[in-house]
C-alpha cells in the first residue's frame, strides 16, 4: 500500500457517514436525554451572562452610547453564521460543533486547528465569565452584609488581587452538576436561564423609567473605530451558537431540534442583548461605566437609592453567570470527546462513565484548568482571546456550508441556508472585520496558540488518527 503524500494526510476529511453512524465500541456513547427547550435553554444559557452584565461596562467606554450598534453589529454577525450553523448541525448532527463540520469540509490538520481554537474559546470563556461571577457576589454581599471579600481573594492579577477564589468556587460548583449527567446539567440550566431572563426584564423596565436622552450625546466619540473595536470584544458572549451543537449527540431528533434551538436561542439572546444595553445607556452616563465592576447592579442602586433592586439583580447576575460557566464547561468537554475518539488526542478524553453516561475523567480536567486560568488570569486578556477563538471558528463553519454543498450537493438537509451562497460569504467577511478589531496582543498570544496546536498535531494526532488507522 502506497503511503499517502503529507498533504494528503492533512486534507484528509472524515467520511459524513461516519458522523451520522456514530462511535458505538467501547461503550463510547452518550445518551439522547436533551429536548428542544432545553436545547434553546443550553444556548440562552451559554450566551446571556458576562457579555452584558460584566463586559458591558468595558465595551461602553470603548464606543460611547454607539455600543448599542456594537451589539447590533455583533448579533448581525453572530446572525449569519448561526443559519450557517443550523444546515451543518442538520445535515451532520455530531458532537464536536465547528471541529466536527471542519473535519467533514476542510480536511483533519484545519479541523485540529478549529478544535484548537474552541478549546481556547470554551477553556478561555468559561474562565472569562467565571471572573465576572466574583463582581457580583460582592455586590451581594456588600448591599446586604455591608462587607465584602478582600480584593487579594475576590480579584484576579491585574486588577488588585492574587488569587480569584470566587471563581474557583464556580468552576467547582459547575463541575459537581457535571458529573451528574447531561439531563440533570439541562435541567438547572434551563431553570437558572428562566431566572436570569426574569432579572434582566427587571432592570430594563426599571432603567427605562430613568431613560434620558442626553446620555446618547455624543453619540459615537470614538467613531466606527471605537463602535468596531467595542463589537470585536463583546463577541464572546455570542458563544452560545456553538455550544448548542456540541450537545449534538445528547439530543432528541437532532435534524430537526438542532436548526430550531440555534435560531431561537439567537433570537432571544440578541433581543435581550440590545434592550439592555439601550436601557443601561439611556440611564446612565457612558463616561461613568468605566471600571464600574457589577455594572448593572450598581446602576439600578444608584436609580432607585433602594438596595432591593441590586439585590435582586446581583441574585440573578450570579445565577445566569453560572449557568454561562455550566453550559461551557460542558461544550468544551464534548469538544474534547469528539476529538478524542477520532484519535486526534488521547483515548483517556473519550471514556464514558457507564452510570452518568458523561466522559468523567475529561470533565474533572476541564474544570482544572478552567479553575486555574479563572483564578490566575487577567479578565479582558481572556475576553479578547475568546473572541478570536470565537469568530475563527465562526467563519470556518461559515465556509464549510459553501464546501459541502459542493463536494456532498445530494447529502440530506434538514434545514438550507437562504440566500446562498451570499449569506455565507458575508458571514465570513463579518467574522474577518470583527477578528481585525482585535488587539495586537491577541494576535501573538493566539499565534502562540495554534502554534503549539501544530506541533501537536504534526508529533502526534497526524500518526494516531483513526483515519490513518483506516487506510
Amino acid at each position: 500500500m502506497t503511503k499517502p503524500s503529507a498533504l494528503k494526510t492533512i486534507l484528509r476529511c472524515k467520511p459524513v457517514v461516519d458522523f451520522l453512524a456514530g462511535e458505538e465500541e467501547d461503550g463510547r456513547t452518550l445518551a439522547r436525554s436533551i429536548g428542544l427547550f432545553q436545547l434553546t435553554m443550553l444556548g440562552v444559557g451559554a450566551t446571556i451572562g458576562t457579555g452584558i452584565f460584566v463586559a458591558l461596562t468595558t465595551a461602553v467606554p470603548e464606543a460611547g452610547p454607539a455600543v448599542t450598534l456594537s451589539f447590533v453589529i455583533a448579533g448581525i454577525t453572530a446572525a449569519l453564521t448561526a443559519l450557517c450553523y443550523a444546515e451543518l448541525a442538520s445535515c451532520v448532527p455530531a458532537a464536536g460543533s465547528s471541529y466536527s463540520y471542519a473535519y467533514a469540509t476542510l480536511g483533519e490538520l484545519a479541523a485540529f486547528l478549529i478544535g484548537a481554537c474552541l478549546l481556547l474559546e470554551y477553556g478561555v470563556s468559561a474562565s472569562a465569565i467565571a471572573v465576572g461571577w466574583g463582581q457580583y457576589l460582592n455586590e451581594l454581599l456588600l448591599v446586604v452584609t455591608g462587607w465584602r471579600l478582600p480584593e487579594a481573594i475576590a480579584d484576579p492579577p491585574g486588577r488588585g488581587g492574587i488569587v480569584n477564589l470566587p471563581a474557583v468556587i464556580l468552576v467547582l460548583m459547575c463541575l459537581v452538576l457535571l458529573l451528574r449527567g447531561a439531563r440533570e446539567s439541562s435541567t438547572a440550566n434551563a431553570i437558572l436561564v428562566v431566572a436570569k431572563l426574569a432579572v434582566l426584564a427587571l432592570f430594563v423596565v426599571i432603567a427605562l423609567a430613568h431613560f434620558s436622552i442626553a446620555n446618547f450625546h455624543p453619540f459615537a466619540p470614538m467613531g466606527m473605530i471605537g463602535i468596531g473595536s467595542a463589537a470585536s470584544s463583546i463577541f464572546f458572549s455570542y458563544i452560545g451558537i456553538d455550544a448548542v451543537s456540541t450537545a449534538a449527540e445528547e439530543v432528541k431528533n437532532p435534524r430537526r431540534t438542532l436548526p430550531l434551538a440555534i435560531v431561537l436561542s439567537l433570537l432571544i439572546v440578541t433581543g435581550a442583548y440590545i434592550l439592555v444595553a439601550l436601557a443601561a445607556v439611556g440611564a446612565q452616563r457612558w463616561t461613568v461605566f468605566a471600571g464600574q465592576e457589577a455594572g448593572l447592579a450598581v446602576i439600578l442602586h444608584n436609580l432607585t437609592g433602594a438596595a432591593w433592586p441590586a439585590v435582586v439583580l446581583s441574585l440573578g447576575a450570579i445565577a445566569s453567570i453560572f449557568s454561562v460557566t455550566l453550559v461551557v464547561l460542558f461544550g468544551q468537554t464534548r469538544i474534547l470527546y469528539a476529538m478524542s475518539r477520532d484519535g486526534l488526542l488521547p483515548a483517556f478524553f473519550s471514556k464514558i462513565d457507564p452510570v452518568s453516561h458523561v466522559p468523567r475523567q475529561n470533565t474533572w480536567v476541564v474544570a482544572v484548568g478552567a479553575a486555574l486560568l479563572a483564578a490566575l488570569v487577567p479578565l479582558d486578556v481572556l475576553v479578547n482571546l475568546t473572541s478570536m477563538g470565537t469568530l475563527i471558528a465562526f467563519a470556518a463553519v461559515s465556509a464549510g456550508v459553501i464546501i459541502l454543498r459542493r463536494t456532498n450537493p445530494d447529502l440530506s438537509r434538514g434545514y438550507h441556508v437562504p440566500l446562498y451562497p451570499a449569506l455565507p460569504v458575508l458571514s465570513v467577511l463579518f467574522c474577518l472585520y470583527l477578528i481585525a478589531g482585535l488587539p495586537a496582543d491577541t494576535y501573538l498570544l493566539f499565534a502562540a496558540w495554534i502554534g503549539a496546536a501544530g506541533l501537536i498535531y504534526f508529533g502526534y494526532s497526524m500518526r494516531r488518527s483513526a483515519l490513518a488507522d483506516a487506510r
